[in-house]
């Protein structure tokens, strides 16, 4: 479990830092960008005194000068309106100003969305009440540069996203391998022991044929060769056959309730029609074993489980409830991963297998339905019927 927390915390960091990097990044650049802005606004004041200045200028107005000005503004768009909002120039609008062509309307609106943003500088020409208003927006430069940090971002936030994933299906495949490994490792290891204990109840069962501890001990070999069958499946292709799933649950609240003590009581509730799919009925077995086995464990071995199996036209249903010490809501996902424990002993790899064996293997799904310190939990398996 403490390794599970400091890779959880890790992540959690790298995320963090993640977060900090973007924000400094869009602050960084929104600082210039009203910088950039304010440049702009500057050049148009001037540019707007400079059409003044033509448009009042006599004998002694230097116009050279004026129309270096007014001629440099080769990327802030410009419309000029009169008193009667009627266009008298325009520039860097990407459409040409002519009175006999079907432009002006469409220089009308664009001035129109500028004074909107109230990018509009006005004054009086004369006395009379002569006003000039000149519309103008921001640069097309300024505009990509407003928007190219969000496409930054986006595009480095796609290749981490890339770059997680096939991390994670790196990492997924390597345990993968480790768990088949393991799996067929055991299995092997398991298949001699086996085979002396089978030879061995033969030779008792030739010398003390009446032995009443014989059925017992066939009954934990067979059990052994179950085991060794579900280790040697892991990893391999599942091979999905009809199943009684009703038959398969008794076998295990059979089991169950032979090894624990008579203050676990284990009641069923099946439905009164015939309950069969297809599945992997060894490993469909650990994985209700391994929910009764931990529900005895959270009871101290005292308390109630119930199984209730229910099928729909598409799904069979199998609820486990415990009155155990339940958990917190927080660990309804975490109680999955590897590694991840409540007990003293233990490894934290029963509910990851059963995860896996619903999951992979029979396209289902399990998950914490429900659960309550103090009053117990309940774990659900959902597995598609097939026929």
């Amino acid at each position: 479990m403490k390794w599970f927390e400091r890779i959880r915390n890790v992540k959690i960091l790298l995320i963090v830092v993640a977060i900090v990097i973007a924000i400094m990044s869009l602050l960084t650049s929104n600082f210039l960008i009203q910088d950039l802005k304010r440049e702009e606004i500057n050049k148009m004041n001037v540019w707007a005194e400079a059409m003044r200045s033509l448009r009042q200028a006599d004998e002694t107005t230097d116009l050279s000068l004026v129309f270096s000005v007014i001629n440099g503004n080769n990327t802030i768009p410009v419309v000029v309106l009169d008193k009667d909002g009627e266009v008298q120039a325009s520039r860097n609008l990407g459409v040409k100003f002519k009175e006999t062509e079907d432009s002006i309307p469409v220089i009308k609106q664009m001035a129109s969305e500028m004074k909107a943003a109230h990018h509009v500088i006005s004054f009086n020409l004369d006395e009379d009440g002569d006003v000039i208003d000149i519309c103008y927006d921001e640069s097309l430069m300024l505009k990509r540069l407003t928007i190219y940090p969000y496409i930054q971002l986006s595009v480095v936030v796609i290749f981490v996203l890339l770059a997680l994933f096939a991390l994670f299906t790196s990492m997924k495949s390597e345990q993968n391998k480790v768990w088949v490994g393991l799996s067929k490792e055991t299995a092997h290891q398991l298949g001699t022991p086996i085979s002396s204990l089978m030879a061995w109840t033969e030779v008792i069962r030739e010398t003390y044929p009446d032995d009443e501890m014989l059925p017992e001990m066939e009954k934990d070999v067979k059990r052994l060769e179950r085991i060794a069958e579900r280790f040697s499946k892991i990893g391999s292709i599942p091979e999905l056959k009809p199943v009684d799933v009703v038959e398969v649950i008794n076998r295990v609240v059979e089991y169950i309730d032979h090894r624990t003590s008579n203050k676990v009581v284990i009641t069923t509730h099946f439905p009164n029609e015939h309950v069969e799919t297809r599945m992997v009925a060894s490993l469909f077995e650990w994985v209700v074993e391994n929910l009764c086995k931990n529900a005895v464990d959270a009871m101290d071995g005292s308390g109630k489980i119930d199984l209730y199996l229910e099928q729909t036209p598409k799904m069979i249903i199998l609820d486990v409830k415990d009155n155990g010490k339940g958990m917190q809501k927080s660990h309804f996902k975490t109680v999955f991963k590897p590694g991840f424990t409540t007990k003293k002993r233990g490894w934290g790899l029963g509910l990851s297998l059963a995860k896996r064996i619903v999951e992979e293997y029979h396209k289902g799904k399990i998950y914490v339905k429900s659960s309550e310190i103090g009053k117990g939990t309940t774990f659900c398996i959902e597995i598609p019927r097939t026929k």
